[in-house]
């Protein structure tokens, strides 16, 4: 006879030990299974705060292990705030989400309007457009530096045959104007099906009884769409909103990848900026203080944004 594992487990389990266990409650067994959770979480999550906490308010170098570690106070905060270059990489960053977000949610929302129409295809075309998404940052970020490029891009090629420009006269990522949308449209290209999928989800739990009963009233299609359509999927669009709010804000890798944060500094965002001052520059407690900064305006925003998305809901 197959023994199980569980069952020989508890014929070789002392018989002390064993009244032990017979005696916990459920809570008790609960937090046995929880506790490994917890414990990975409180090391690899809270303790780095806490630690990058502490070291914002000293003057630490990670490359200078062995020179002594004096206490700054706020002095990190003072410079970060005052210097003028923070806030030209916050512009640029405040550019790149709200440009991002506004087309996305445009784009993302009348793509699932249009997919949640039964048509024929429709299963294909749904998977054909959220395949951006699954591809890695770094490989968009490449594969759009090959279209931009002025002498065999084809975006280049595309654009001028649409306006009869010289697709030789422009580069998307060397000109300094045309830079900031070159990241816009890569990252609108890769996450707007991210946005549809979520706006689809709004769509499809809308009940039917609700379109049937506002024809009964003869209400047209477009009172519909702004009376039902569009209420019913706000508090899915603002979801959306705040999930690419917080990924764009750190967005790293496809930027590194299509432009590096030049030309000059017109496209380096914050994450770029952080890492130069943390591991460029090795201003350890200095980088730490600019983290600190970025997660509680993150944090705040957020909570702001979540208030007010719940009383959306409650609606």
């Amino acid at each position: 006879m197959i023994q199980f594992p569980i069952s020989k487990a508890a014929e070789v389990t002392p018989e002390p030990v064993a009244r032990r266990i017979r005696g916990l409650s459920d809570r008790s067994i609960a937090w046995i299974f929880v506790a490994p959770a917890i414990f990975l979480l409180l090391a690899v999550n809270i303790y780095p705060l806490l630690r990058t906490i502490w070291l914002s308010f000293t003057n630490y170098r990670v490359n200078r292990p062995n020179n002594d570690v004096d206490w700054v106070g706020l002095r990190n905060y003072e410079r970060i705030l005052s210097d003028p270059n923070i806030w030209n990489t916050m512009q640029a960053t405040a550019h790149f989400l709200f440009w991002t977000i506004l087309i996305q949610v445009l784009i993302g929302f009348a793509l699932a309007y249009l997919i949640n129409k039964k048509f024929k295809g429709n299963n294909l075309w749904t998977t054909i457009i959220v395949l951006p998404m699954m591809l890695s940052p770094a490989v968009v970020g490449n594969f759009w530096t090959f279209l931009y490029q002025p002498q065999i891009g084809l975006f280049n090629y595309a654009v001028g045959f649409l306006t009869g420009t010289d697709p030789a006269s422009f580069s998307m990522i060397g000109d300094v104007n045309l830079a900031p949308w070159a990241i816009v449209i890569a990252d609108t290209w890769m996450w707007t099906p991210f946005v549809m999928l979520i706006c689809l989800a709004g769509l499809r739990s809308i009940p039917e009884s609700l379109y049937e009963a506002a024809e009964c009233d003869r209400a047209s299609h477009w009172r519909q769409f702004w009376t039902i359509t569009v209420p019913m999927v706000l508090p899915f669009l603002m979801l959306a909103v705040l999930f690419r709010g917080i990924e764009n804000f750190k967005m790293f890798d496809l930027v590194v990848q299509l432009t590096g944060g030049g030309p000059g500094s017109v496209t380096e965002l914050t994450s770029i900026n952080l890492k130069r001052e943390a591991f460029e520059k090795w201003r350890t407690g200095y980088s730490s203080a600019y983290a600190v900064i970025l997660f509680v305006t993150v944090f705040g925003l957020a909570s702001i944004y979540v208030k007010a998305l719940n009383k959306v809901k409650e609606r």
